[in-house]
């Protein structure tokens, strides 16, 4: 008979000390790229969102009572609202891999508690009324293009930074293209023919590619592409200087257009986290099964999740980290592995906490080439648009049906019009209103009012 701990470990289940560590390292493995790389693109101390990350994740765990095996990291979906207030405070963008203020941090960190608080009701309404009941205010219709929008509206700063000015116009070389564009096409062709493990690394593999073609540059010219860590990301408490530091943590302030701006973001990540959830139930109970146990309610526990992820906002947004959400990454590595044990994402969220202190990892992560980053966005944010197409068409909505095209309609040219018109801020009796939140809330009305008096037709759902 085929001992148990050979086909996997259930939610349960604990993985001997040495095993438990080497798949918690693997859960961080995955999980990191594309948690830093949030930090970089807004201006979040790296280690902090790090620190965040493993912070949150605990909490999740606890707050869903154990019965949930997921990590949370940062969320791609919130960069167009931070982006659009950082231009709104300062009148431009942040530069890669600078920092932004304190205070507007703080701005932005009350405006991620409040996202987090729209996740929690989420969460009540479908314990207590189903989960039918947001879809009614959230269909594919609405969360669908406000999906599309978030993606579309980075394109520009995903070019922008796939081919940066630098100080020594490496720019008109054409250098920076050859980084960017290896770095992009790596990440392609690692994501689509590599397998198992490794085919879950494209974020990390790609990079390493476009790092090496920088270096390699280097070498022959003499033109540097690295960057090197800013004297304001060292404003955490040091414990042993140059090697061990504790994250810089600011506090939540108060601000009406961080509200404004952010809060709505959380109802484009409903859908992301409500499909995870049910992916996970499959792998789990698949494997129950195999194992001869008892299939998990880990599908029944949707309102659960959402309650958890709205206080990983809250939890990551007081110490100040970006918002989140769990992360496909690592469910797709625990489906390989068959490693769906929450204490090995205990000791991943707590091996994450502590590497958030060692310094020189913080240095080198700062000093990856701008262009590289550049690259990796624009398969990355092209892939938040095609998500928003993925929904519609999981969903089946009905594109010859005339409410759903006006609400794809007008959510698509607000938002995106509003990206390209008015630089993410549109301006609306005396105050200006980021784009996607604008989108948002016209779109969530629009759809609300037109479906006054009509009627479900009688064989299908109407998205």
């Amino acid at each position: 008979m085929m001992k148990e701990t050979s086909i996997g470990y259930l939610p349960d289940e604990r993985p001997p000390f040495w095993k438990l560590f080497l798949y918690a390292l693997q859960q961080i493995v995955v999980m990191f790229p594309a948690t830093i790389l949030v930090a970089l693109l807004t201006g979040f101390h790296l280690s902090t969102t790090i620190f965040a990350s493993g912070l949150a994740t605990l909490c999740f765990i606890l707050i869903t009572r154990r019965k949930i095996p997921l990590y949370f990291g940062s969320s791609f979906s919130y960069l167009s609202a931070i982006i659009g207030l950082t231009i709104a405070r300062t009148g431009s963008s942040v530069e890669f891999g600078q920092l932004l203020p304190d205070p507007l941090i703080s701005e932005i960190q009350f405006g991620i508690i409040a996202s987090g608080l729209v996740s929690i009701l989420a969460g009540i309404i479908v314990r207590f009324f189903g989960r039918s009941s947001i879809e009614k205010v959230l269909p594919a219709t609405v969360t669908g293009p406000i999906a599309m929008v978030i993606g579309l509206t980075l394109a520009g700063n995903a070019l922008a930074d796939a081919a940066p000015t630098t100080a020594n116009d490496i720019t008109g070389s054409g250098w920076v293209w050859a980084v960017s564009l290896t770095t992009l096409f790596a990440t392609i062709i690692f994501s689509v023919y590599l397998k198992g493990v490794w085919g879950q690394l494209p974020l990390l593999l790609g990079p390493l590619v476009g790092c090496a073609v920088a270096a390699i540059i280097f070498l022959i010219t003499g033109d540097s592409l690295f960057r090197t860590l800013p004297d304001a990301a060292n404003a955490g408490i040091s414990i042993i200087p140059n090697v061990l530091t504790l994250p810089h943590i600011t506090l939540p302030k108060y601000s009406l257009d961080a509200l404004i701006a952010i809060m709505p973001i959380a109802i484009a990540t409903i859908p992301e986290s409500t499909a995870h959830v049910f992916q996970l139930d499959i792998y789990v109970n698949n494997l129950a099964r195999r194992k001869g146990k008892k299939d998990y309610d880990i599908g029944d526990r949707l309102g659960q999740n959402l309650i958890g992820d709205g206080v990983g906002d809250i939890v990551a947004g007081l110490v100040g980290g970006p918002a989140g959400t769990n992360y496909g990454e690592n469910i797709s590595a625990m489906a390989i592995t068959k490693v769906f044990s929450v204490p090995v994402l205990i000791a991943a969220a707590i091996l994450a906490m502590i590497i958030s202190c060692f310094t020189p990892l913080i240095n080198i992560i700062y000093g990856i080439p701008q262009a590289v980053i550049g690259g990796i966005e624009i398969y990355l944010f092209g892939a938040i648009a095609a998500q928003g197409i993925a929904i519609l068409i999981e969903n089946k909505s009905d594109m010859f049906s005339a409410k759903n095209i006006a609400v794809i309609a007008v959510i698509m040219i607000i938002g995106i019009g509003g990206q390209y018109a008015f630089n993410g801020n549109i301006p609306f009796f005396g105050r200006s209103i980021p784009c996607i939140a604008g989108a948002a809330i016209v779109g969530i009305f629009l759809n609300l009012i037109l479906s006054i008096g009509k009627k479900k037709p009688a064989a299908a759902e109407e998205s």
